[in-house]
């Protein structure tokens, strides 16, 4: 629906959108829209204006990243009773001011308004102070990461049903107006306070007097080094009725200290530890009941990332400890890579962050571990990694561990991601790269990726086409001159089968770039049928475009050729056979060489008849994007030869795959081609023959995508 959101609705004179007049929705359906909307960056001043009037009603308005202006923001939310709005890190159109402002306008939110989260949101610097006091209603602010001054927090403080307050990375230097609301203030986070200029006994005497505190997480950046968690946890007489403790990041933190802590307070249920010394002691191990974020265990390292995942400092430190604890996993933890994926999507931007993430993806998808994993979860990270790989192109490590995760068999074919955009990576990876580990790789990845690509997608790759294909010929070349029949050669033979099919483009850069020569010297250095039939696939690719395949018919390439018609291995004979079939198919091709064409042919034929039958197995798997090469070979009345192999052909891939090849047949129009066939007065026994064989073996699969009777 949102998708389709301005065919639905319609646009009011100012250009904003309006549903039809008798829609309405309740309450809980408008929450989840918008919320739905924001999150798909659906929410502008335009869209915004469905919000307006009564069609819907709202009470949690989540406005997080989004980029509307006050004016909008008025219109569309302040007329409604909200009960919360998240505001984080909406965009500068629509500061803090203007919120309140907005909120402020209606006595019901002023009295009602519970929840409020302003993390990141701006304000102008000449809007000082700021007015929350007008919203009695408040039990929960969050103004992490904003512009916040001491007198704003002694505004806040005045609020009278104020439980949970996060003032986390502001500009207060001294927390003693929050003596103002110690005999209610339940929640109080004050992460990376770095302005705070009290004395240790000023901030640790405010804190005593908060009895009421359930919660307080005073956890901090490494690298200030603060020490006030280590005093805080020598006294005795504070924080009675804590539940919950962070103080990751702090110095001078040890088991026995955070022990004795928790001892004297026995509810307690969490504790933050994570960049601290702390956490490795048996009790904070293994006390039931007791939640850790440190990096002592992966139960730990879960607890951080869970807990800490808008905090980059805190994603990095527990990814660090996460990779060391899963460099030897044995068993799927899709729970664990969810909580990577979190990490990545919420810091875009942060190297650190996007580069451990992708080692720690590593650890937790390696190829047995993957098969484990559910796809839409495998889909995520790979788009996640392709996302850093966008927002950091010179960071070879970061590449190297994306190329990596695409070595995995179960991402690369069954898991949804945009393999347009991850060919075109591997492609320029690999020529830059003289690592032969790393080559390897490469094409190997490529070698798939190219059979997934459209021919379109492929041809619109152009520089990195040239380029791949130069340099996988260029390797082939290598290992030939070489004598070295290894896994790289038989991965780059079949990068450049898969790029060259059904794609002139390729087939173009690989004749002007001495391939055909180079391809002539594989044949006379290897014997391996496994090179031989990859050498072969591709020159089917060559003869089956017109333009080129005239380049094939040259006294070396042709002895190869008609030498392998004869292999004894099928897959060989198959391929070579296809090239003949191609390549005689057309007699302008043969005018002063008739006699060899009828010879070839002859050939054909008797290979063809000395075939086991078209439901045989072979070594290679045969696999083909259309059949539409093969309709002009099918109607090629006088040369029987050339039919036969395409009736060979088309009835061994139906019969190793026939839901896909049979659907094939029928939707590009080759179902009716073997129909004419076999009505055909005049064609060869054995082609009428092959023909309706192939309509009768296969025709309840047929049944299933022909709507009218069967011919």
């Amino acid at each position: 629906m949102i998708e389709n959101l301005e065919k639905l609705c319609s646009e009011r004179p100012d250009g904003t959108l309006g549903f039809p007049e008798h829609w309405s929705f309740p309450q809980e359906v408008a929450d989840r829209f918008l919320a739905v909307m924001t999150s798909q960056g659906k929410l502008t001043d335009k869209t915004a204006s469905i919000f307006q009037g009564n069609q819907m009603k709202l009470k949690l308005v989540n406005i997080q990243k989004a980029k509307i202006s006050a004016a909008a923001f008025l219109k569309a939310f302040c007329h409604h009773k909200l009960i919360e709005l998240d505001a984080t890190a909406v965009h500068t159109d629509l500061p803090v001011p203007d919120i309140i402002s907005g909120l402020c306008s209606n006595g019901w939110i002023q009295q009602n308004l519970q929840c409020l989260l302003l993390d990141s949101a701006s304000i102008p610097p000449d809007s000082r102070p700021l007015f929350f006091g007008q919203l009695t209603g408040l039990r929960i602010l969050s103004v992490f990461s904003m512009c916040f001054h001491n007198e704003d927090l002694a505004s806040v403080s005045q609020l009278p049903r104020l439980e949970s307050l996060d003032i986390s990375n502001t500009l207060v230097t001294n927390i003693s107006a929050l003596l103002n609301c110690k005999d209610q203030l339940k929640s109080l986070t004050m992460h990376y306070l770095k302005c705070l200029t009290m004395t240790r006994p000023q901030f640790l005497a405010v804190i005593r007097e908060l009895r009421c505190l359930i919660h307080l997480d005073i956890s901090d950046h490494r690298h200030l080094r603060s020490d006030l968690a280590f005093h805080l946890l020598q006294q005795k007489d504070i924080l009675p009725n804590i539940v919950s403790l962070d103080i990751s990041g702090s110095t001078c933190i040890t088991d026995q200290a955070v022990e004795l802590f928790i001892q004297q307070r026995p509810a307690m249920q969490f504790v933050g530890l994570l960049a601290t010394d702390a956490g490795y002691s048996d009790f904070l191990t293994t006390k039931k009941g007791l939640r850790v974020a440190g990096g002592a265990n992966i139960s730990q390292i879960s607890e951080a990332l869970s807990r800490y995942r808008n905090r980059s400092c805190f994603v990095k430190e527990a990814l660090c400890r996460l990779f060391t604890e899963t460099f030897s996993v044995q068993i799927t933890m899709p729970a664990i890579l969810k909580l990577v994926a979190i990490g990545m999507r919420n810091h875009p931007l942060d190297l650190p962050v996007q580069f451990t993430a992708s080692a720690c993806a590593l650890n937790l998808t390696r190829q047995g571990l993957a098969r484990g994993m559910p796809v839409r979860l495998l889909s995520e990270v790979t788009c996640l990694l392709f996302k850093a790989l966008k927002n950091f192109p010179h960071y070879q490590q970061l590449q190297k561990n994306c190329l990596l995760s695409l070595t995995n068999s179960r991402i690369l074919v069954d898991v949804p991601f945009d393999r347009f955009d991850a060919a075109k990576f591997v492609m320029r990876w690999l020529c830059k790269q003289e690592n032969p580990k790393m080559q390897t790789m490469a094409v190997s990845v490529l070698s798939i990726l190219a059979l997934q690509l459209s021919p379109e997608q492929t041809a619109q790759l152009e520089e990195e086409l040239v380029m791949a294909v130069k340099e996988l010929l260029a390797i082939i070349k290598q290992k030939t001159a070489e004598n070295l029949d290894d896994v790289t050669l038989l991965f780059t033979l079949k990068a450049l089968w898969n790029l060259t099919d059904e794609s002139p483009a390729a087939c173009k850069h690989f004749i002007e770039n001495q391939g055909l020569a180079i391809f002539i010297q594989v044949l006379e250095t290897f014997s391996e049928s496994a090179i031989q039939s990859k050498v072969l696939g591709l020159l089917n690719n060559i003869a089956e475009v017109r333009e080129f395949s005239s380049r094939l018919v040259t006294e070396d390439m042709m002895r190869h050729i008609s030498s392998l018609l004869h292999s004894k291995e099928m897959e060989v004979s198959y391929f070579a056979a296809g090239v003949i079939a191609h390549l005689t198919s057309d007699r302008e091709r043969w005018i002063s060489r008739d006699l060899q064409r009828r010879t070839l042919l002859q050939d054909l034929h008797a290979a063809i008849r000395n075939w086991p039958s078209s439901s045989c197995k072979m070594t290679a798997l045969v696999t083909y994007r259309s059949f539409k090469a093969f309709f002009p070979l099918l109607g090629n009345f006088s040369q029987p030869e050339v039919q036969l192999w395409a009736l060979w052909a088309i009835h061994h891939v139906c019969s190793k795959n026939p839901s896909r090849y049979c659907q094939m047949l029928v939707e590009e129009g080759g179902w009716q081609l073997l129909c004419d066939i076999r009505e055909h007065g005049e064609v060869d026994p054995l082609v009428q023959q092959g023909a309706a064989s192939i309509l009768s073996d296969f025709r309840m699969h047929f049944l299933n995508y022909q709507s009218p009777a069967l011919c």
